[in-house]
């Protein structure tokens, strides 16, 4: 578990300096769902959520339902991950409404 939050929290600042260029105030959340908030000039743009491997579960899908009915909803989640999370979006009806990313960490040795 503390090996997921590693990475979670590896991914979520990650994603805060990509998104850097595009959106002037980016606000991690700490506490919970969202992750980010994107905003420019005081308005909210898009969040973005990302998930591990274990974190994505039915009861996480409704949670990216509210979200996704409310705002942009940029999910970030595990390559390996990306069939049973598409599988979710399209079971709660979002799936045309979330843009989906996906990671994976890649070490290569000589």
């Amino acid at each position: 578990m503390l090996d997921e939050k590693l990475v979670h929290n590896l991914i979520v600042d990650y994603m805060k300096e990509k998104f850097a260029r595009e959106y002037k105030e980016i606000t991690i959340n700490p506490s919970g769902s969202p992750d980010l908030v994107l905003a420019n000039y005081g308005l909210t743009l898009a969040v973005v959520d990302v998930e591990t491997e274990n974190s994505i579960t039915t009861e996480q899908a409704e949670k990216w339902k509210a979200v996704a009915e409310k705002n942009k909803l940029f999910l970030i989640i595990p390559k390996t991950a990306r069939v049973k999370a598409t599988e979710l979006l399209w079971q709660k009806g979002i799936g045309d409404k979330v843009a989906v990313g996906t990671y994976e960490i890649v070490i290569n040795m000589p």
